[in-house]
């Protein structure tokens, strides 16, 4: 990995994320590692769930009981960066809103805010990195996923990465901007719609001819990979953590349900 010249040391506390938790634990294992490389040292502080179900459902109530245990756990470092812009753009954008109505408790959540970052984003953005050590060969394509792009600006980091893996190539998804129908509780509200945005998703996937698919949240590839693999599409799917930390060699996500 390429470490900064420049960049400053910081302490960074890892929101490893629900599904990165209770599914697949390699992703929080190669944060680490990029963090690692960037110079960051890194603390996994004990936490939960960071409160967006209750948040999108208009549960405000447990979504602040939540949110407070979340900004007590990451109020001693320098940066809270997370796997996944959907749970960044939860800390980032909405946790200063949901407690516009209490002072104290708003100026914690804007102080935590202004810390949080999505990983690829803090990595380029924040820390300088321009490129990884690490190996990849064949083409995949790349789904932004709806929070990091819309809230956070995640667009161009984890492509410029990218191109830096050897034996990699990006074959750019048609419609990479368009949500996959997962959308947190929109894809149990919602089914049908949910499930034409996803088939719609899988087709654009198979016209790219990539072998593997990359995303940066949990929630779009487990709702991509069911479908993929439904349709029995042969397309791997990835977390971009894992194949810019040189970690994409574990069965690809969705692999144990295609056996």
């Amino acid at each position: 990995m390429e470490t900064p010249a420049n960049a400053a040391s910081c302490r960074v506390g890892l929101l490893v994320t629900c599904l990165v938790d209770l599914f697949r634990p390699t992703v929080g294992f190669a944060a680490v590692k990029l963090l690692e490389a960037a110079g960051c040292s890194v603390v996994v502080p004990p936490q939960s769930c960071c409160g967006q179900p209750a948040y999108n459902s208009g549960d405000r109530a447990r979504a602040k009981r939540v949110a407070r245990q979340v900004i007590a756990a990451f109020a001693d470092v320098d940066y809270v960066v997370a796997p996944s812009g959907s749970c960044g753009g939860m800390l980032h954008e909405h946790y200063p809103e949901l407690f516009a109505d209490e002072p104290d408790m708003a100026l914690a959540a804007q102080h935590l805010a202004k810390r949080s970052h999505e990983l690829v984003s803090f990595l380029v953005d924040v820390r300088g990195m321009r490129r990884v050590d690490a190996r990849f060969d064949g083409a995949v394509t790349y789904h932004d996923s709806c929070s990091g792009l819309r809230e956070l600006g995640v667009k161009q980091q984890p492509r410029q990465l990218l191109r830096s893996v050897e034996g990699l190539t990006i074959a750019e998804l048609p419609g990479a901007e368009t949500c996959c129908g997962f959308g947190g509780t929109f894809c149990v509200k919602y089914p049908a719609i949910s499930d034409r945005m996803v088939t719609d998703k899988a087709e654009d996937i198979r016209r790219t001819g990539a072998g593997t698919l990359l995303a940066g949240d949990m929630g779009c590839l487990l709702n991509m990979s069911g479908k993929l693999s439904r349709l029995g599409v042969p397309v791997a799917v990835r977390h971009v953590a894992e194949v810019l930390a040189d970690m994409a060699d574990r069965p690809p996500i969705g692999a144990a349900d295609r056996s």
